[in-house]
């Protein structure tokens, strides 16, 4: 079983800046690219950062600028750095991540449970 676990999220004011974690574990042989999405109340989920193992990055053009996504391979983390936060980056954000586990052949996706940012006043 593989398990992806986010941290980090909370309240902030307008302007302010959270940063959120999520820990991959289990029975990981792999991991190739790790991102975060989110969801809004009445909205779809939508792709806010990806990484891949290589480093390269890719953004939502609304959060360009003011987010950025990281991770530490050795240890199957991924981070989100959320800087000069708006009202509109309220949503549940979810971890994501492209695992193969031992004796697969194959990627799976797997989810956190997701951990909940309110930009509010």
């Amino acid at each position: 079983q593989v398990q992806l676990v986010e941290s980090g999220g909370g309240l902030v004011q307008p302007g302010g800046s959270l940063r959120l974690s999520c820990a991959a574990s289990g029975d990981i042989l792999s991991i190739a690219a790790m991102g975060w999405y989110r969801q809004a109340p009445g909205k779809q989920r939508e792709l806010v950062a990806r990484i891949t193992s290589g480093g390269s990055t890719n953004y939502v053009d609304s959060v360009k600028g003011r987010f950025t996504i990281s991770r530490d391979n050795a240890k199957n983390w991924v981070y989100l750095q959320m800087n000069s936060l708006k009202p509109e980056d309220t949503a549940v954000y979810y971890c994501n991540a492209q695992v193969s586990r031992y004796m697969d052949n194959y990627y799976a996706t797997y989810w956190g449970q997701g951990t909940q940012v309110t930009v509010s006043s």
